[in-house]
This record gives structure tokens, sequence and C-alpha cells, in this order.
């Protein structure tokens, strides 16, 4: 694998900050809901298995809007897919927001992810799209630029919980952010190009082995991040002691790392091949998740979820940018199929890891996440692109 650097730049226009500011408010939705899996398993008196079937939901939401989005970008176009994911999306939130029984809390989530994805995944295909070689750098940025929204979301459940409003308050950051994009961006879009046709008849051209691998990468690359999303704050409250509340900083001290990967990170997708970076990133994630796994010193924990974060930052947009490429010049229907592996990512790993935490222990659970990391390394090596 090589390591040869590049010479890229990339300007960053209106469009291109509308799409950044998409996606602050994607992870203050992602992030927030999040946060909210240990409280909504203490207030409803759920099993971890139980409350993992929340991801499960958005899973299935995602998987469901990503098999359709390249018939809704062919019919009314990404701009407006973009926007209707937005209120959908709060929709959804609305639902957790006033859910008070297990059935109604999971058709906020399920409404909520599927939503939420056809934005995700549209917004970073035309980024993609607009931005050409620097695509991945862009993507790099976007999920940057998008994460410091999300870092706020979930310490507001920390600092909302003792107060008179609740935690449930924090819930409507979602809300505040989209009105307010809504108010100052609504007009600016990437100028639309006419979108591929979804073919009704006639043979389809079949996507290769490396778009596959690229899926599975995705996937594994999608469902580390949701583990700890849904349940580093509860192994660390089991080993440090930490309430329920005051563990859901530890999403904090995670996502404080993604922040900085990301930001670092640009420069290295602009210098390096994505194929090294995520390798790096990968890597760097198994570090962290080794400080954390062994300790059962708070700072220490902390420290490891930071550089957990750190490895983090860059899977998700390098896996993504691997996978639009090796699409063949199918953005839209690459979009659709990373909602989908994202989908069963998202929703398999939480499940899974709450599953074995009820059976063996969160501690024991968490070894799935060297699993995933070894899965998605070799999968990029047997897969990357020739120099």
């Amino acid at each position: 694998m090589t390591t040869t650097t590049r010479a890229i730049t990339f300007t960053r226009d209106r469009p291109t900050w509308l799409i950044y500011l998409i996606l602050a408010t994607f992870s203050s939705y992602l992030y927030g809901l999040s946060a909210a899996i240990p409280l909504l398993r203490a207030e409803l008196g759920l099993t971890q298995a139980v409350a993992g079937l929340h991801a499960t939901g958005m899973a299935i939401g995602s998987i469901i809007t990503g098999l359709a989005i390249p018939a809704i970008t062919a019919r009314i176009g990404r701009r407006a897919a973009c926007w209707t994911g937005i209120a959908g999306m709060n929709v959804g939130m609305l639902i957790v927001a006033f859910g008070q029984v297990l059935p109604v809390t999971l058709l906020g989530y399920t409404i909520a992810s599927g939503m939420a994805g056809i934005t995700l995944f549209i917004s970073m295909a035309v980024l993609s799209e607009h931005h050409g070689a620097a695509g991945p750098a862009a993507i790099a940025e976007a999920n940057a630029v998008g994460v410091l929204p999300g870092i706020v979301a979930s310490y507001a459940f920390s600092v909302l919980a003792g107060t008179v409003l609740g935690w449930r308050a924090a819930l409507f950051v979602p809300l505040i952010l989209s009105a307010l994009l809504a108010l100052t961006m609504f007009r600016v879009w990437v100028p639309e190009r006419p979108a591929a046709p979804v073919q009704k008849h006639g043979p389809r051209v079949p996507y290769g082995r490396r778009f596959h691998l690229a899926g599975a990468v995705l996937l594994c690359c999608v469902a580390l991040e949701f583990s700890f999303n849904m349940w580093a704050a509860e192994l660390l409250a089991q080993r440090t002691g930490l309430s329920a509340a005051s563990a859901t900083t530890g999403l904090t001290a995670m996502l404080i790392g993604v922040a900085l990967g990301r930001l670092g990170g640009v420069q290295l997708a602009l210098r390096f091949r994505v194929d090294v970076v995520l390798v790096g990133a990968l890597l760097l994630a198994l570090t962290g998740w080794a400080v954390f796994w062994t300790t059962t010193i708070t700072v220490v924990a902390y420290a490891g979820l930071v550089i957990t974060g750190l490895g983090i930052a860059l899977q998700f947009p390098m896996a993504l940018s691997r996978l639009i490429e090796a699409s063949g010049g199918r953005p839209d229907q690459a979009s659709g199929a990373a909602s989908v592996w994202a989908g069963f990512g998202s929703g398999a790993s939480p499940l899974v890891l709450g599953a074995l935490g009820d059976g063996f222990g969160t501690h024991t659970a968490f070894l799935m996440a060297p699993v995933l990391i070894g899965l998605a390394t070799g999968a990029v090596l047997s897969s990357r692109q020739p120099a």
C-alpha cells in the first residue's frame, strides 16, 4: 500500500457550507439519541438487549429509506429529498421526546433514523461530486464541523438531567438547529445535475467485488462507532462507579476526540490515499479501545474514549468515500447502498453487544470492538485500489 502524497485543494463555497451545517444538524440528532439510550433504559426499566432495540429501529429506518433513495432523488431531486429528510428526522425526535412507553420510543427512533439517513447520504454524495478529487477531504471536514453540535447535544443530557426540565429537553436541540438552518440557508444548494434514471427494464451493470467489500468496511466502521455510541457510557458507569447520567459525559469525551480527529484528518485526506488513512484510523481506534477496556480509573477511561474518538473520526468519511468511488459513477445508487450497509451496522452491533452484555457482562461484550476493527482492516487491505 503506497503512502505517496498528493497535492489537492478545494474551495469552501456557500453550497459546501450548507452541507457542513446539514451535517451539524444531523449529528445533534444522532448523538442525542445515542446519549438517550442509557437514560431511557433506566427510566423504562429495560434490559440492555431490549434497550438495544432502539438501535435496531434506527437500522430498519435507515435500510428502508436507503433502498428508496435512488427513486426518491429521481422523482423529487436531491435538494427536496434532503429537506424532507430533515423534516422527518424532527418528527421522529418529537415522538421520542413525548414518548413514555417502549413502542412509542422505538417508533420515534425508527422514523428519525430513516428520514435522517436520506439527508445524510444524499448530502454526502452531493459533496463528494461537488469537490471531485478533494471529495474525501471535504467529507472528512463536513463530519468534523458536524460533530461539534453532537458534543453539545450529548453533554446537554447530563446537564439537563438534574434540572426541572429533565433530560428529554435535550431532544429538542435538533429541532432548534433545523429551524435556524432553514431560516438562514434554505435558498442555497449545489447546482442540480440530472439524476441517474432508475432502471426498470433491461440488464443492470453489476457492482464489482471492490464495491461490495467497501460496503462491508462501511458496515464494520459504523458498527464500531454505534457500539461505542450506545454502550460506552454503560461500560464507563460499570467500571468507574459513575451514575448513568454522569456517564453520558463519556460520549462527550469520545466526540471531542472525533472532532479533533476529523479536523486534523482533512490534511491527511488531502495528502494520502484513502486506504492508508482508513487503516491508520482503525489501528488508532484499537489503541483507544485497549486503554478504555482495561482501566477502572475514570480519568484514564476518558482518555481511552478520546483516543478511540480520534480513531473513529475518519472511519465513516473514508469508508463512505471508498464506496462512492467504487460505484462506477453512480453516486445516488451508492448513497442508497451506503444507507443499507450502515443500517445493518448501526442496528446489529448495539443489539448484539447488548445481548452479549446481558449474558456475559458489558466488559466482555466489548471484545466485539477489536473483532470489527480486524474485519474492517482485512477488507480494506484485500480491496485497496492499485496505486
